[in-house]
């Protein structure tokens, strides 16, 4: 029986064969384990509640929650075409990211995604990627939920598993019921529905964009986080997820940042400095993607972020790798969305 070995960016080598699906961590030299048994993807149509995946680059375990629609931003598309006016463009006209172009977004499915916890060391990706701001009168604090993902549609690989519970995480069984007669066999319960509809402002996934400089491409994906007062004005909050990937052969190491943050107030503020989130990411034939998240404030109800991404090649060139124009949009707040379920 042929067997493919397939390496992902997280370490984790995945072995396929006509049956069933073992996962290890290199890194570590653990023994192989059979997760599963491997499925056919969609090729179009959406995974249902409740579907275990692999993710194509991170490598990690993971369930499907629910799916987004979401607008998909291609700056590589080769249909760009000069916007007829500036009203739908980025406002500054930076020549870093060709802000004047106008792109139009095609919808494409990504999915809420709960992560295995076993797997969360071995991923070069933030694991605490969604949080918000709670908004009541008398408290107002800053939630994060750990092992929580967005998925686009093409990095799923789906698979199955006769376990009543072969995901680790401590939201699993009480977000879904185990069901052997469905397909897949684990079912939203209620707590995940009511917690879906309460947190859906700031859950929700509504823009992605995407651009690449030689060879290397650059995912963002920007949320709304909510608003707090401060001084008698307001001030909104935004997270940013940025996904960076080296389509190339040679190996990239991200060394420095450049951002360019415009608010509505008329505000144009750079943001210069090392690497990100304290990382210089090494981006190579083994590991090839990083994941992060940050957040921005501004004392405006909307704004937008641009910038470059100056990335050295192991021969020694350095270049600017764009950073594609994106938009920070507030949503009208609404009751302090509530923490999942202890």
């Amino acid at each position: 029986m042929m067997e493919l070995l397939l390496r992902f960016a997280s370490s984790n080598p995945l072995r396929l064969t006509a049956s069933r699906l073992l996962l290890t961590h290199v890194a570590h030299y653990t023994r192989l384990a059979e997760v599963g048994k491997l499925e056919s993807p969609k090729t179009s149509g959406k995974y249902d509640t409740g579907q275990l995946i692999l993710h194509k680059v991170f490598g990690y375990r993971g369930v499907i929650l629910f799916p987004w629609l979401a607008r998909v931003y291609d700056r590589d598309a080769t249909n760009k075409k000069e916007s007829p006016d500036n009203s739908t463009s980025e406002t500054s006209g930076d020549s870093l990211t060709n802000a004047g172009k106008e792109v139009k977004g095609r919808t494409h499915t990504f999915y809420q995604v709960l992560i295995d916890t076993r797997d969360a060391p071995y991923i070069r990706a933030q694991t605490e990627a969604v949080t918000f701001l709670g908004n009541q009168e008398s408290s107002r604090s800053l939630y994060a939920i750990p092992g929580l993902d967005y998925v686009a549609h093409d990095d799923i690989i789906p698979y199955a598993s006769v376990e009543r519970v072969p995901l680790q995480h401590e939201l699993f069984d009480k977000f879904l019921m185990h069901n052997p007669d469905k397909d897949p066999p684990f079912i939203a319960q209620e707590t995940l529905r009511a917690w879906q509809k309460k947190n859906h402002p700031w859950l929700e996934l509504s823009d992605v964009h995407r651009e690449t400089t030689e060879g290397v491409r650059v995912t963002v994906i920007p949320f709304y986080m909510g608003s707090r007062e401060s001084q008698n004005s307001a001030v909104y909050w935004w997270r940013y997820c940025i996904r960076l990937e080296n389509l190339g052969a040679q190996a990239v190491q991200l060394r420095e940042r450049h951002w360019r943050i415009f608010s509505l107030s008329g505000t144009l503020e750079t943001v210069r400095g090392r690497g990100v989130v304290g990382q210089e990411p090494v981006l190579a034939r083994h590991a090839p993607a990083f994941q992060y998240s940050s957040h921005v404030s501004l004392q405006a109800p909307s704004g937008h972020m641009w910038g470059t991404f100056r990335m050295e090649r192991e021969d020694g060139y350095t270049f600017d790798c764009r950073i594609p124009p994106f938009s920070l949009e507030s949503k009208p707040d609404e009751t302090a969305p509530p923490a999942p379920p202890a």
